[in-house]
């Protein structure tokens, strides 16, 4: 950290034209950290330079007016992780093809100031193929073993509030294959007395796939194909629920036929999937599968009871492979299976349904067998009584009819059995005691027990006993009292208990007195509105006629219906009444919570505002700072919020201010903090990444932001800037002065210089007023080279196969070959070609052209690098595109040379303007250096071009190729590039003059 010196040097925009500081080289340290004096020094060089600086500017691109108002979201997503392909296809859709079970990553390059939001989507913005929440709202979409289900487009948007939200999308392939099946089928009705003779068999081969999957079919080692076996057809693939499908037709089975037939599918190692296979056994005693289920059907058993279903194999070739599949989706977690044997223990009642064995060999449809079991059980006694039907009198009289009716649910229904007793003794069913079970015009499971002409005599008790035949089940037993007493039920509320009054988060308890003889069960519902219950059901029910309600809410407010069941009570017109609940809550209010910041000696006016609250009638509020009462009063009714107000702010009302509304319920609270601290800046990231410094161990970065708001709080007179190597624990710090006001959405400027490669600096900023400071910004500057992300600084001798991502043109005439001194013949042509590589190694490789036949004169071999990457165009008026020295050694030894050209080739043009260098002719038994500056202003590629000459002796080789920042240095002689422009000459004037009247003023 000590080699970093950053320069006290601030650029301002004179008239749309950066200035930029001068070079390290040029200042001198009696300079650095005294802005004041050159300042002064840039004013005496406003005459000199007007000139100049008007005929660059004519010469150069206007810039754009976005540096005032901010600049709309532009949008590039990119990838990494294991993507196995990107192509650009029609329209220029990306897609993105990943493995299944990889992990894909797509980042979202935005621009634009202020920095952009980002969101990503799925097929459009729906929700419902939703992905990791955490990644929705990050640059960086992660998703970690990807499944096949997960793929589609994904859409990334960016919106800053200025011009229409800017959206790309690229799709998503994700690939995979999984096992082929085979399975056999006969043709229907071909059963023969000789097994093998005119008996068509169907071999089906199917396998899942992304991208579509390709089959073949082998008998033995023997490899299948149409028209190859006269007994054979191979139908075209075609597609089911399954996936594609590929069908072997095998005509009138003949003995050869009995063979291993293997299935192969393979997606041609897309993604690195290699093939998968199957194999068949087709024999003689090939056949579908059978199976006998040893258990009755339905089984009859008790809860507790282990049961054992056993299913065995009756047929089948290959032998059948057993599964038990459930009704209830899937088995029981208790259930053990072993062979064909299920085992059940302990059985519950949650586990009856049917139980099915199922069969499979691949061969024909598979077998199943299916059984129902039933857990016997019985539950939920209930019973009622119904006065006499022919008169309106709820009441039991003596001389009028009364029945007493009993209802139980029975598993299975059928075993059900009911009887009666009076006081403790068995009751028959007579003339004036009829008894009658599962009427057909009742629910099933009930009995009912009919006393015609009551009589003193008939009070008592009567029990009513459900069974179920074979016993092994507890009976349930009812027991109904008919007295005298036995009245029907009336439901009252208690005094006091409505309307109910309770507070937010309380513990409430809603109370119905219910009278009679027997009590009923109480049902609670809603009463004003189609609601449900605390409990989420529509109804709950109550044995005491109390609603226990915990941490009641303000939703819950309203009205609530208690009413008689007719179950174990009177079958009469049922009773109700109503409870009315009131849920107070403290008032809401907003805002929870503001920061507020003025300068000082404006005002200052705070707002709290009441949006409900239950009283609605707003007791008082209370004005604090800190904890220091300020104001208090009551609320006026006929307005929604209290204000407080500061007509001059100073330094004693910098602070938290409280504004507390008070109810009987509680308190809300607004919370303004008002400060004098000024906004942070925001740091603008459309910016080239490194500045070349023409020093190999330094880079420069242009840093440049905005300020938020900067007319919200006093003046700013200067920013603290620090700046750390990361992971050291040391800040430099320095202040920039800023000499007039800063105007909303001005972009400022400040070059960081010194910063040592490839080390990464965290750089921290803070505007300053004069009243202190103010919210700092962070940022990371970290030093990429401006090439291919893969290749960090770009040197390729060609030792490696992949040649470092060079590629042969597609629409030249012949290759360049990747060969090696060593092992390279050259009996044919001994005149020509190198002896050993660069470095004088026989075994180096490196790339040449063969002359020798069947290449004539003037074939083209072209050789293609990878895409580099330039930083992206600044709408800010950076008027020279980066330099970049392109350098390689060339052997071109031979009678019969022909040429060697280097091009550049951008993104986006279809045709070069021509070679950047070029060379022709033998050059002697040597390696020579080539090096040229080249000047792309979009992505680039080079292009190494060799022509043959007239004659077999003209190999001409090249080798370690480089690609480095700035203009070349040193150029060998036989360099051949185009001139600067005359705007560069007159920039390299400008900045001359700015050196001479410099020196001449110290």
């Amino acid at each position: 950290m000590d080699d970093l010196k950053p320069l006290h040097v601030h650029e301002r925009k004179y008239r749309g034209i950066q200035i930029a500081p001068l070079a390290p080289s040029m200042r001198s340290n009696h300079h650095l950290g005294k802005p004041d004096k050159l300042r002064g020094r840039h004013q005496h060089l406003g005459v000199e330079l007007k000139s100049c600086l008007e005929t660059a500017g004519r010469l150069t691109r206007p810039t754009s007016n976005l540096s005032e108002h901010g600049a709309p979201p532009t949008v590039r997503i990119i990838h990494s992780g294991h993507a196995c392909n990107v192509e650009e296809e029609r329209h220029t859709e990306r897609v993105y093809t990943i493995r299944e079970g990889e992990t894909l990553e797509l980042t979202c390059l935005v621009t634009g100031h202020p920095r952009p939001q980002i969101r990503w989507t799925k097929t459009a913005g729906s929700v419902s193929d939703r992905f990791q929440d955490s990644s929705v709202f990050n640059e960086t979409l992660h998703i970690a073993k990807i499944l096949r289900t997960q793929g589609g487009r994904y859409y990334c948007k960016a919106e800053n509030g200025l011009g229409s939200p800017a959206i790309k999308s690229i799709r998503v392939d994700v690939y995979y294959l999984d096992d082929p099946v085979v399975t056999v089928h006969q043709s229907i009705g071909e059963a023969k007395e000789q097994f093998y003779y005119e008996r068509t068999v169907f071999l089906r081969c199917v396998a899942n796939s992304n991208p579509p999957v390709r089959y073949s079919w082998h008998r033995g080692r023997e490899v299948l194909t149409q028209g190859s076996d006269k007994g054979v057809e191979i139908y075209e693939p075609f597609f089911t629920q399954q996936g594609e499908t590929k069908i072997l037709k095998l005509k009138n089975l003949r003995p050869q036929d009995y063979a291993n037939y293997s299935c192969i599918a393979s997606v041609r190692n897309v993604c690195g999937i290699p093939d998968r296979s199957v194999i068949f056994r087709l024999t003689n005693k090939t056949a579908s599968p059978s199976i006998k289920l040893l258990v009755e059907d339905p089984i009859v058993v008790n809860p507790g009871q282990t049961v054992s279903l056993v299913c065995i194999t009756t047929g089948g070739e290959p032998p059948p492979t057993l599964t038990w599949v459930s009704s209830n989706d899937s088995l029981p977690q208790r259930s053990v299976v072993k062979g064909g044997t299920l085992t059940l223990p302990a059985i519950s009642s949650d586990e009856a349904g049917v139980y099915s064995c199922v069969a499979s060999n691949n061969v024909g449809n598979p077998a199943k067998k299916s059984t129902t079991i039933v857990v016997r059980a019985l539950k939920k006694g209930r019973f009622w009584i119904t006065p006499d039907p022919y008169h309106n009198d709820d009441n039991i009289q003596i001389g009028r009819e009364v029945k007493i009716s009993c209802q139980v649910e029975a598993t299975p229904p059928e075993e059900l059995t009911f009887s009666w007793l009076k006081n403790g003794r068995a009751l028959r069913s007579s003339e004036r005691m009829v008894i009658t079970q599962t009427d057909p015009d009742i629910s099933p499971g009930t009995t009912n027990l009919d006393i015609i002409d009551l009589k003193f005599t008939d009070f008592g008790t009567y029990t009513c006993v459900a069974a179920l035949k074979g016993g092994g089940i507890p009976e349930i037993s009812i027991d109904v009292n008919i007295s005298s007493t036995t009245v029907p039920p009336n439901l009252t509320v208690p005094r006091g208990k409505s309307p109910l009054v309770a507070r937010e988060g309380d513990t409430v308890e809603l109370e119905c007195l219910v009278s009679g003889k027997p009590k009923p069960i109480i049902l609670w519902s809603r009463a004003d509105k189609e609601a449900p219950m605390p409990d989420g059901s529509m109804q709950m029910e109550s044995y005491d006629g109390v609603l226990r309600i915990v941490n009641v809410s303000r939703e819950m407010t309203g009205s609530y219906r208690c009413q008689t069941s007719q179950y174990n009570g009177f079958n009469v017109k049922p009773r109700e009444a109503v409870v009315e609940l009131i849920v107070q809550y403290p008032p809401t209010v907003e805002p929870v919570y503001m920061e507020m910041r003025q300068g000082l000696g404006r005002p200052v006016v705070m707002t709290c505002r009441v949006l409900r609250a239950h009283p609605s009638r707003v007791l008082r509020f209370e004005w604090l700072l800190s904890n220091r009462l300020l104001h208090a009063g009551a609320f006026d009714a006929q307005r929604d919020e209290t204000e407080y107000t500061i007509r001059s702010l100073n330094r004693d009302g910098w602070g938290e201010y409280t504004c507390n509304v008070i109810n009987e319920a509680g308190a809300g609270k607004c919370t303004f903090q008002v400060t004098g601290k000024a906004y942070p800046p925001e740091f603008y990231y459309d910016t080239y990444s490194p500045l070349w410094q023409n020093r190999p161990r330094v880079y420069g970065f242009k840093l440049q932001w905005t300020q938020m708001n900067p007319n919200a709080v006093d003046r700013i007179v200067a920013y603290r800037l620090g700046i750390r190597q990361m992971g050291l624990q040391r800040w430099w710090e320095q202040e920039i002065p800023v000499d007039v006001a800063i105007n909303k959405g001005e972009l400022m400027t400040h070059n960081l210089t010194e910063l040592i490669k490839p080390e990464s600096y965290e750089v921290r900023l803070t505007p300053i007023t004069r009243f202190g400071e103010g919210d700092s910004t962070i940022r990371i500057v970290t030093y990429s080279a401006p090439i291919n992300p893969h290749l960090r600084e770009f040197h390729c001798s060609f030792e490696e196969e992949p040649i470092c991502m060079f590629t042969q043109d597609k629409n030249d005439d012949f290759d360049w070959t990747r060969h090696s001194a060593a092992t390279r013949d050259t009996k044919y042509t001994p005149n020509t070609g190198p002896s050993a590589d660069r470095s004088g190694s026989k075994q180096g490789f490196y790339m040449y052209i063969e002359t020798s036949r069947p290449r004539k004169e003037g074939d083209q071999a072209r050789l293609v690098s990878p895409f580099f990457n330039v930083a992206p165009k600044n709408p800010y008026g950076i008027t020279n595109p980066p330099a970049y020295c392109f350098g390689f050694f060339y052997h071109m030894y031979g009678k019969h040379i022909g040429t060697l050209n280097a091009f550049l080739k951008q993104k986006g043009q279809t045709t070069s303007e021509g070679p950047a260098w070029s060379l022709s002719g033998n050059q002697g038994e040597r390696w020579k250096q080539a090096k040229v500056s080249i000047h792309p202003t979009a992505s680039f590629q080079v292009v190494l071009e060799g022509i043959r000459g007239p004659g077999i002796e003209g190999d001409i080789a090249i080798d370690d190729v480089t690609l480095e920042e700035g203009e070349c240095r040193d150029p060998p002689p036989n360099l051949s590039a185009t001139a600067p422009s005359t705007s560069s000459h007159i920039w390299l004037l400008c900045i001359t003059m700015v050196m001479t009247l410099l020196e001449g003023q110290r």
